[in-house]
């Protein structure tokens, strides 16, 4: 018999012993479930989760801030009694208080997703991005908004808007869209604002074409924005020196 013959008569029980040897291996530690089970998750239990452990975060957080005020409180000294007075009248311009009036409520989604398979434009012209809900949200403070809340998490002057994938990041909690921002204001200054927007007007255009279709709808309503409870000391940023 040939050497190639006689090499490969032999060789071919070994290799089908090694594969027969990683597939018990394999089902001994997988103890019969899927040893990849990470690459099946979805978006959707994926935000699920990460929200549910950024809301375990910001009760923690608030528990302990609610700790600190009653301890400011039960201090006896007048120097600290008046800090306290206006830091209580700051809190409204901050965010940190919870308002409720008259305003706006504006939905952006993406384009559906029928259209966006059957169509040869850019792709990126059918989601809504960052910068789209900044636009929005720039509008709206120029509009004399005295509180705005983007997924019904109330928005400071340091919280980051962030796009990732199909979700906004929000102080780093991802958000599914339809985006829902609302504003406490005066409706008709607010509308006037949003007309006013050159970066508005491009959703809106992209809003009524009938090739994009971009979600977007403004309706006047009662808005509760909540007091922000997230973290509001600085890590790098600093008070410029007068």
């Amino acid at each position: 018999m040939p050497w190639r013959a006689r090499r490969w008569r032999w060789a071919t029980p070994a290799v089908a012993a090694a594969c027969g040897a990683l597939f018990i291996i394999s089902a001994v530690n997988s103890h019969g479930t899927d040893l990849r089970p990470g690459r099946y998750v979805g978006v959707s239990g994926l935000v699920a989760s990460e929200k549910q452990q950024a809301d375990a975060y910001q009760r923690q957080a608030a528990t302990l801030q609610d700790e600190i005020n009653a301890l400011t409180n039960a201090v006896p000294d007048a120097a600290v009694r008046a800090a306290q007075a206006l830091r209580e009248k700051a809190m409204p311009a901050a965010g940190l208080a919870k308002v409720n009036g008259p305003g706006l409520s504006i939905s952006l989604a993406d384009s559906p997703t029928s259209l966006v398979n059957t169509t040869r434009l850019d792709p990126n012209l059918f989601v809504i991005h960052q910068q789209d809900i900044q636009a929005v949200v720039n509008a709206l403070w120029s509009g004399g908004a005295t509180a705005i809340t983007i997924q019904g998490q109330r928005i400071i002057s340091t919280t980051g808007i962030k796009c990732s994938g199909s979700t906004v990041l929000l102080g780093g909690v991802p958000y599914p869209e339809p985006f829902v921002v609302q504003a406490v204001g005066d409706p008709t200054k607010l509308n006037a604002a949003l007309a006013a927007s050159r970066d508005v007007g491009f959703i809106v255009e992209a809003a009524t074409s009938p090739d994009i279709q971009l979600g977007w709808s403004v309706r006047q309503t009662q808005v509760s924005a909540p007091a922000y409870t997230g973290i509001t000391a600085l890590s790098y940023a600093t008070e410029p020196t007068p």
